[in-house]
């Protein structure tokens, strides 16, 4: 045998060996490639998805009992807006309620202006002038919110008003001091907690997305 029939039956070789080798990868699954559901797999899976659309809604159950009250309203109301997220809301009362105590402590009404009703603003009003009028001061800080929690939920559907009930357990430091700056309450160090109850309210589906303090009974 001639060595250009030796050659060519080398090159045939490898030429084979690498068309299978080629294969053999292309026809290999990996990474986030997935195999086809056989149909017993898919009609399972959709009928595992039926039930947990049909189920409880998450966002209401993780913050009041599936079977009370205040489920059912929160429900009504999102009948009403069904953008409307109950976590999203909790959430937010957190982070307001932090911002509104600072505020009143500071003195500083006209930044949590927008976030109260009428009635609780001019309460704040007063409060602030009485203690400016006897010469006080507050120092604060404010450590953290300890504990957040949904109480109660009213939801008038004529109205569409509905009234959101939060109770808070806040952690700050404060200090009051008289006109000669002398300490008369309170410690710059020693952190105290403070437990509020206050209402939220606002007119589901309407254009303003803004939740309004009406209450801050503690």
């Amino acid at each position: 045998m001639n060595s250009p029939l030796i050659q060519l039956l080398v090159l045939a070789g490898i030429a084979i060996f690498l068309i299978l080798r080629l294969k053999s990868v292309l026809g290999t699954r990996e990474g986030f490639e997935k195999p086809p559901l056989p149909k017993t797999t898919e009609r399972s899976a959709r009928r595992d998805f039926e039930v947990i659309e049909g189920g409880p809604d998450r966002d209401i159950t993780d913050h009041v009992d599936e079977k009370g009250p205040q489920a059912q309203e929160l429900a009504a109301m999102k009948r009403v807006e069904p953008a409307f997220s109950v976590t999203q809301f909790v959430q937010g009362a957190r982070g307001a309620y932090e911002m509104i105590v600072m505020g009143f402590e500071r003195g500083e009404l006209d930044k949590i202006k927008p976030f109260l009703s009428e009635e609780v603003f001019e309460t704040f009003v007063d409060v602030v002038a009485a203690r400016e009028d006897q010469g006080l001061k507050i120092e604060s800080e404010f450590v953290g919110v300890r504990e957040t929690s949904l109480q109660d939920v009213d939801f008038d559907k004529d109205t569409n008003r509905a009234e959101i009930t939060m109770r808070f357990v806040g952690e700050l430091t404060s200090v009051v001091r008289d006109k000669d700056g002398k300490v008369i309450e309170g410690s710059p160090t020693a952190v105290k907690r403070q437990k509020d109850t206050w209402v939220f309210a606002r007119t589901m589906g309407s254009d303003d997305p803004n939740w309004l303090l009406v209450s801050t009974d503690a």
